[in-house]
């Protein structure tokens, strides 16, 4: 029997874990889409988890001359060289889509 209830007693803390563990990550995705829902205007934020929460959302904004101005802009005030690189790979994907609705449009 004590075989059987140290087993059950390993699964039920293996179990608790699994549960808790779901949970953190789970309150971290939520944590983390609040701050980039909350601070997607800060994007020349004196706050780096600021500018990269508001490059998240530009990331998945529509590729407009406005925007491609802006990551440019951003790109040369930037003194950080990751949020750079994570505002140029944005500025690629926005140019390659302007590239395309131009060649749809002509």
């Amino acid at each position: 029997m004590t075989d059987e209830s140290t087993l059950s007693r390993n699964l039920r803390v293996a179990g608790i874990t699994l549960v808790a563990a779901a949970a953190a990550g789970a309150l971290a995705a939520w944590l983390v889409r609040d701050q980039i829902s909350r601070h997607r205007k800060d994007l020349f934020s004196p706050h780096a988890l600021r500018r990269l929460a508001a490059l998240g959302h530009m990331g998945r904004a529509q590729a407009t001359v406005d925007h491609i101005t802006l990551l440019r802009d951003f790109i040369a005030w930037e003194p950080r060289r990751l949020l750079r690189n994570r505002a140029r790979a944005v500025l690629e994907r926005m140019e390659n889509e302007a590239e395309g609705l131009l060649a749809e449009a002509g």
